[in-house]
């Protein structure tokens, strides 16, 4: 079981950053790959950046992999991030922590939101025009 704790969101201008933090329980936090994920309002969930749980592999949305956004994990503190740059007025979302399965795979990232079986309780991010 691992429990999703996110924090750093807020409201923002255009063109500025976030970072979002996103602290885990549990003892076995490098065993799972990460990943987040936003809904903006009136649409559906959506990937933005996963992971793998080494660190050492990650993905990207077409739209975040614009180089504006970086995901990162910490082990040792059990802490994931998405770094946020040059944050623009569609950006605005609730955006989510989650854990996927555990796995032996130091390279495993997934972009598919049902490969994901942990979720934090999410934190909005607001960027105004």
């Amino acid at each position: 079981q691992v429990q999703l704790v996110e924090s750093g969101g807020g409201l923002v201008q255009a063109g500025g950053s976030l970072r979002l933090s996103c602290a885990a329980s549990g003892r076995t936090f490098s065993m799972y790959p990460m990943g987040w994920l936003r809904q903006a309002p009136g649409k559906e969930r959506e990937f933005v950046a996963a992971v793998s749980r080494s660190g050492g592999n990650t993905a990207y949305s077409l739209d975040s992999a614009k180089g504006r956004f970086t995901i990162s994990r910490d082990n040792a503190k059990n802490t994931v991030y998405l770094q946020m740059n040059s944050l623009k007025p569609e950006d605005t979302a609730v955006y989510y922590c989650a854990a996927g399965r555990f796995t032996t795979s130091q390279t495993f990232v997934s972009a598919r939101e049902n490969a994901y079986d942990y979720w934090g309780q999410g934190t909005q991010v607001t960027v105004s025009s």
